[in-house]
């Protein structure tokens, strides 16, 4: 019996992670056992779940995060592959329980699959989110292949230099991700440095590119952070695939990007 059973509004938030799994593997964005999902699924736990015991030993998380107390969240397990959580969800992935002394966490369901090793980092933008009282439920890492291309090149590693660039390649960029790209320098992948960056940046961005690594994503459920970084990579392709053709695109001017702005009520 799965913890998805009898519970269409939590099977559907599952789902809906299984199906992104699925797009970021097609896309060639996670590789092996590349790239993160974590959702915050609190709102869809039921007495019947707060009930259910664990099946792990309590896990520490590294930190204490006062703002998750009483949160359940949907892991994709370390080790586990994108290609594989797609098809089976619960078998490559895992809900777990944060314990009251907000420090660490056990398994609930459905199998004792282990979180992946950036759970922390994960939480800890969790924890952050709800202390600002964010909507945000969702957090992806994955490895899209022209942004990190672009993260070699320290010119786009300057602040809204590559956000710039993206927004001018096509109007939909700017319409749907106003708030840019946030760029953070290489540190080591699942460092506290790392995740307190990444927090830092999130306040203005909801996307941030980590140089020769990936991106981070937050939003408020997984599809809609999928479809940011899936708008600013088409960006980036068409930028490239520009530079391939053997001319340097003339993008959008800031005239026009002013108009965009105004005509959607975009933030500037």
């Amino acid at each position: 019996m799965s913890i998805l059973d009898n519970r269409p509004a939590l099977a559907r938030e599952v789902g809906q992670v299984a199906e992104v799994a699925g797009y970021l593997w097609q896309k060639g964005w996670a590789e092996r056992n590349g790239g993160n999902i974590t959702v915050n699924i609190t709102e869809h736990v039921d007495d019947a779940i707060r009930a259910l015991p664990a099946i792990s030993e309590p896990k520490a998380i590294g930190a204490t995060l006062p703002h998750l107390k009483g949160c359940y969240f949907y892991c994709k397990g370390t080790n586990k592959r994108m290609r594989d959580l797609a098809r089976w969800p619960m078998e490559n992935g895992s809900v777990i329980r944060i314990l009251d002394d907000c420090a660490h966490y056990e398994i609930i369901a459905d199998l004792p699959v282990m979180p992946t090793s950036e759970l922390p980092s994960h939480l800890a933008v969790h924890n952050y989110l709800i202390s600002k009282g964010s909507p945000y439920k969702a957090s992806l890492h994955t490895h899209p292949i022209e942004l990190v291309a672009m993260s070699h090149c320290k010119k786009y590693l300057e602040k809204d230099v590559a956000t710039r660039l993206l927004w001018s390649m096509i109007p939909e960029t700017k319409a749907f991700c106003p708030r840019g790209l946030g760029i953070i320098p290489y540190q080591l992948p699942g460092s506290n440095i790392l995740a307190e960056s990444t927090i830092k940046e999130l306040g203005d961005y909801d996307v941030t590119l980590w140089e020769k690594h990936g991106v981070f994503a937050v939003e408020a459920d997984i599809m809609q952070a999928f479809d940011q970084v899936d708008v600013l990579n088409k960006s980036a392709q068409i930028y490239i695939a520009a530079k391939n053709m053997g001319f340097e695109p003339d993008g959008m001017t800031d005239a026009q990007m002013h108009e965009m702005t105004v005509a959607f009520k975009l933030p500037k």
